[in-house]
């Protein structure tokens, strides 16, 4: 089966149209309508339900998606490695981070890792935990920063991120030197990703909590504004905050003291293309050498 078309197939769903699919891969929209119509004839049943929203997979190519990935992960890793025994130093690398507490060392990371390596290309992803660690297990990024997930990757731990209460100023537990979780399903609650398997969503389950949500974001900046506001209270990680002018609220942390580890989600080592463990690699080690990351690592001790 020819990958590209695969790749192509694995795009268009991405973009969610064949013109935005074509714009990015640099096909015209004719030949990439040509190029899905190959494969649906190779396959022998249709990938593509087209409307003029877009397209959406056919029920056969949900069952086929995982298969694709796979497909087009080895083959991506198979023709880096025939570059790499060829001497040739390129590729696309693809990492995710949800903390803003780390963007400093990563860019700087990049940065000095493009310097050695001008013709490695490096993306970076934005999501969730969730999103970020399923974008790793699909092969769609090479490892991101995130709260621990459950999932198909080897997991590497950095940081154990206490969890904590937001509360405007004049509340009446602000003064005090915690508080306390079940308050949670009492206190007028605001939820970040609400319906989402967040950090905070966890923390509720594990503690058999049902917070008493009353307002929603899906931003943790919105959050942190309407909590200002005094619309109501929010657990959320300590990590999110750092760095933010935080005037205008109480940040507590939570009884019993509840915490998320954060840690760098990567493919097994064979997995990765040769770009890919030497950015690792280069990653790992500028973590300890670093003063940001360094001082996280000093606040987990």
């Amino acid at each position: 089966m020819d990958t590209e078309k695969c790749r192509a197939l694995l795009a268009v769903l991405e973009a969610g149209s064949l013109s935005a699919a074509a714009e990015k891969l640099d096909y015209t929209p004719s030949g990439l309508s040509r190029m899905m119509a190959a494969l649906e004839q190779e396959l022998g049943f249709p990938l593509l339900s087209r409307s003029h929203s877009g397209v959406q997979p056919t029920r056969a190519c949900q069952t086929l998606l995982p298969t694709l990935r796979e497909l087009t992960h080895w083959s991506a890793l198979l023709d880096a490695q025939a570059d790499e025994i060829r001497g040739v130093e390129t590729g696309t690398i693809a990492v995710g981070c949800v903390y803003g507490a780390y963007y400093g060392w990563l860019s700087r990371c990049i940065a000095r890792f493009c310097e050695v390596y001008p013709g490695i290309e490096v993306q970076v992803l934005q999501g969730n935990s969730s999103q970020l660690t399923r974008a790793v297990s699909e092969h769609t990024a090479d490892f991101c920063i995130t709260s621990f997930r459950e999932g198909d990757f080897d997991w590497i731990p950095l940081y154990a991120d206490p969890m904590v209460a937001w509360l405007p100023p004049e509340h009446p537990l602000a003064g005090g030197k915690a508080f306390p979780l079940a308050a949670f399903a009492t206190e007028p609650t605001i939820a970040t990703y609400m319906h989402q398997d967040t950090d905070n969503a966890r923390v509720f389950a594990r503690a058999g909590i049902t917070p008493n949500v009353r307002y929603t974001s899906v931003d943790s900046r919105a959050t942190f504004a309407m909590v200002q506001a005094g619309l109501g209270v929010s657990l959320n990680n300590q990590l999110i905050t750092r760095g933010w002018d935080t005037t205008g609220i109480v940040i507590l942390p939570v009884d019993p003291p509840q915490y998320a580890e954060i840690g760098i989600a990567a493919p097994a080592p064979e997995e990765l293309s040769p770009a890919a463990k030497r950015f690792l690699a280069f990653a790992r080690q500028t973590l300890r050498t670093d003063p940001e990351a360094a001082e996280l690592g000093k606040e987990q001790a």
